[in-house]
């Protein structure tokens, strides 16, 4: 399995991870930025794993190959990616806008936003490492820089202002949560080896909450210096009940996201039998 270092990931997989949950498959872990295993599932089935974490917005490009878990994934309210300019109120119309991916939710999320609410559009995508965002927004190479995850509660150090929340504007115009990051296993696996890695998911899951001490240090390992608040910060944000099961809403917010997306020419339509399990 690939997935990020990011506080979310560590918290939810520590138990699957370590052998803690009796009969789960054994795991083998990779840690992989979410723009690296986007790619290894677009390579279908020369990806070398049978379960990442992915974006949403990349689920139309792997769908034959990879199913969608019904756990484990990033989705929520309150929890959008943020759009961030140095100056209050700035009009993006025409502007360089640093965004960390154009294969990312967060990109997909931000067009949907742009498209209603920018007349003319954005001007140039500048795609840069998410660490680099904000330090250009702040130095004013870009105009605006479109941030995730842990950002969302850092981006006053660096004198910056939040334009939108992407999250704001897709939970007013769907009523929906926001779906973000998914977790997909290889569909040759078979229905009963998809089912166990689902329920090794959701114990995991619970364990974790039952006792978050007990991925404390897995957590701090991976969390690549991220002060101890902004890691718990972020878990409480991202981990609620759309990571144990994403449910009749989780699973609309999927289809809406990527339906919506569709019909602007932004993804390739997908088959809605393709987002649950076979």
């Amino acid at each position: 399995m690939a997935y990020s270092p990011c506080p979310n990931d560590t918290f939810v997989f520590h138990a699957w991870a370590h052998g803690l949950v009796p009969g789960a498959p054994a795991l083998d872990v990779t840690f992989a930025d979410i723009d690296v295993t986007n790619g290894l599932a677009e390579r279908g089935a020369d990806c070398p794993f049978d379960v990442l974490k992915i974006s949403y917005a990349q689920l139309p490009y792997v769908a034959d190959d990879f199913a969608l878990l019904p756990a484990g994934g990033a989705l929520g309210r309150g929890c959008g990616p943020l759009v961030l300019t140095r100056e209050p109120g700035v009009a993006l119309t025409g502007r360089r806008v640093a965004v960390p991916s154009e294969r990312s939710t967060a990109y997909l999320l931000f067009r949907l936003w742009a498209a209603a609410e920018v007349p003319g559009g954005v001007g140039e995508i500048v795609v840069l490492p998410f660490h680099e965002i904000m330090p250009a927004v702040r130095d004013g190479a870009v105009d605006a820089g479109l941030v995730i995850h842990e950002a969302r509660f850092t981006y006053h150090h660096f004198g910056l202002h939040r334009l939108a929340d992407m999250g704001e504007h897709w939970e007013r115009t769907t009523g929906l949560p926001i779906p973000l990051g998914a977790i997909v296993a290889r569909r040759s696996l078979g229905p009963a080896t998809l089912a166990a890695c689902t329920d090794a998911v959701r114990a995991s899951v619970r364990r974790a909450w039952d006792d978050p001490d007990a991925s404390r240090e897995y957590v701090r390992e991976h969390a690549q210096e991220m002060d101890e608040a902004v890691a718990g910060q972020h878990i409480g944000l991202y981990v609620n009940e759309f990571t144990a099961d994403l449910g009749e809403d989780g699973h609309g917010a999927v289809r809406a996201l990527l339906t919506r997306a569709a019909a602007e020419s932004l993804v390739p339509p997908v088959r809605p039998d393709a987002l649950r399990l076979p």
